[in-house]
């Protein structure tokens, strides 16, 4: 079940003995069997946790709160009741064995039961805070643990705020010392273990690499890191890289680490969560480049690494604004050729396994399709593409599409390219790299249209093609503005609004929308669809208004056979796969 705060008020306050105790109990269990009694928690600040042994996020959860409640028992005014949603006695037994804190006995179900419905837990884990008045403080305690740990202490809204502004300040005040420096340590080390003093680093320019060694994006890009990080180190440049490693594997962190040229913060470090949260880690890889002041110089840089490599650097506004304009030369300048020759690769494949020279597709309408069959989204907007792709190519032969795969196997390529009519880069070819920094390919399925001199005149095609269908070719403005045009003139002389026998509840709206299905026929629609919001009602034009009625239906039929919608790793949303 996934994590949700309770929906409990904070300032609700509570009865130490109502709230714990049943009538045949006034103790609570430790995992040993020794029952303590409620008394002594009189006075404690409680954390009441909700959890369970066959929830895969608690179980991951646990361990990181035993550590902040191991750090917090000194002070002895703290404590955890475990509340357990385990289904037999043997799961509650074996997890609870790894917990330090006290729990509802087991075979107490009616005041578990009744916890539950009382903070109305609706997934776990849930972590609610009480202070030494019982009172609820905090109905989101995990959501502080994860974030702060024992820092977090006493996990009070007041505290909470106290966070933020310390983050604030930590961000205005920023030196190298207030990031890599920590109250027991000062140094970083080196893959051979040595230590390196923070002061050997200051009034260089400094990359801190956020990474996990077994998440495949980072070790790719690592390669990259390498290759740019040698350079530098031969051209003399004062450059330094520090590994944050948020790895929770001490040997897959040794392997990696021990690949790799450049610095470390020691493995499980502290700091290394805070920092995650300093510089505000929304995904991995990332590469945060400190000036030689220890500020923040670029917040990532992973992108301009894997697109310009060196060339990059010092990675000041300045350079950004020198690769900018390159970008846009180079954008201005783009061919077919320049974007699918590299050297002695300057073919695709046909269906026929024969090599199709670039040269050929010259002066072509060109469509790139980005995709791959372990994505679901994928898989249900590839028949729709083909039909599409059949009906322009029989208007037209000077058009072509081009299958760029982001199969795992040469297996899974050649089984999902055998459902595809048109042209494919091989499998693991390298110019697919570069094709996919070029367009900035960060979700599939992507479909990017160029015109015959090889620019791009799209990359929202496959919006245009689910919303179009065959009649968004060639993909310019000036033909979407035909097609808007060709829109209006089908529904010219409709009612604005209908009132029909099969929705007598609500008037429908002539609405404009990509795909339905009418709720009288029972057949797909698009474009034009007298709709009820309220009840999700629609009907086709011709359904609501009888077809004698309806004077552009053949127009509308028209564009029902031309159009088509995407339907429902990478981290696979709605109809789109995403890089994580």
């Amino acid at each position: 079940m996934a994590n949700s705060p309770s929906e409990v008020n904070a300032g609700d306050s509570h009865d130490l003995r109502t709230l714990l105790s049943s009538p045949a109990r006034d103790f609570l269990l430790r995992n040993d069997g020794e029952q303590v009694k409620l008394d002594s928690l009189k006075g404690k600040k409680l954390g009441l946790y909700f959890s369970a042994a066959w929830c895969g996020p608690c179980q991951h959860f646990t361990p990181q709160l035993t550590e902040v409640y191991n750090e917090l028992s000194p002070k002895g005014d703290f404590e955890i009741v475990f509340v357990s949603g385990d289904e037999d006695e043997e799961s509650f037994k074996e997890y609870f064995s790894k917990m330090p804190w006290l729990a509802i006995p087991f075979t107490d179900s009616e005041t578990r039961d009744r916890l539950d419905e009382l903070f109305k837990v609706r997934g776990i884990p849930n972590l609610v805070i009480l202070d030494e008045n019982v009172k609820v403080v905090n109905t989101n305690g995990v959501g502080m643990v994860r974030g702060y740990g024992v820092e977090a202490y006493p996990f009070t809204p007041e505290r909470m705020k106290e966070i933020k502004e310390e983050e604030e300040r930590a961000r205005r005040e920023q030196t190298l010392k207030s990031v890599l420096v920590t109250g027991s340590r000062d140094f970083v080390i080196s893959r051979d273990g040595n230590t390196v003093p923070v002061s050997e680093l200051e009034g260089k320019i400094i990359g801190l690499y956020f990474s996990v060694a077994s998440y495949k994006p980072c070790t790719e890009f690592t390669g990259k890191l390498v290759e740019v990080y040698n350079k530098l180190k031969e051209m003399g440049e004062n450059f330094e890289v520090v590994m944050i490693s948020l790895e929770d594997d001490e040997e897959s962190f040794k392997q990696d680490f021990e690949t790799m040229p450049w610095l470390s913060l020691p493995f499980n470090d502290k700091s290394s969560s805070k920092l995650a949260r300093h510089f505000m880690l929304s995904g991995l890889p990332m590469l945060v480049i400190l000036g030689p002041d220890g500020k923040t110089r670029h917040p990532n840089v992973v992108e301009a690494v894997e697109e310009y490599g060196v060339v990059a650097y010092p990675f000041t506004p300045e350079k950004f604004e020198e690769l900018e304009a390159i970008a846009r030369a180079k954008a201005e300048a783009q061919t077919l050729e320049s974007l699918l020759v590299w050297d002695d690769l300057d073919y695709v494949l046909g269906k026929d396994g024969l090599k199709v020279r670039v040269s050929d597709l010259v002066g072509k309408h060109i469509l790139l399709y980005f995709s791959a069959h372990w994505c679901p989204p994928c898989r249900g907007f590839t028949p729709k593409l083909v039909e599409v792709y059949k009906q322009i190519k029989a208007r037209d032969e000077a058009f072509e599409l081009i299958f760029i795969s982001s199969d795992r196997d040469q297996a899974s390529f050649d089984e999902y390219y055998s459902e595809m009519p048109w042209l494919a880069l091989p499998f693991g070819d390298p110019r697919k790299q570069s094709l996919a920094r070029t367009f900035k390919v960060s979700g599939i399925p992507m479909l990017v249209a160029l015109g015959p001199t090889g620019r791009t005149i799209t990359t929202e095609a496959r919006d245009l093609v689910g919303a179009h269908g065959a009649d968004a070719y060639p993909f310019t403005q000036e033909r979407l503005k035909e097609v808007e045009a060709k829109y209006d003139e089908m529904a010219k002389g409709w009612p604005e609004k209908v009132k029909h026998g099969l929705h007598e509840e609500h008037e429908l709206e002539l609405t404009r929308v990509r795909t339905y299905m009418c709720d009288k026929c029972d057949e797909e629609g698009l474009i034009w669809s007298f709709h009820c919001d309220e009840c999700d009602f629609d009907l086709h034009p011709k359904c609501a208004l009888g077809k004698e009625e309806n004077d552009n239906t053949g127009e509308e039929e028209e564009v029902k056979k031309e159009g088509g919608e995407a339907k429902e790793g990478w981290i696979c949303d709605g109809n789109v796969c995403k890089k994580a």
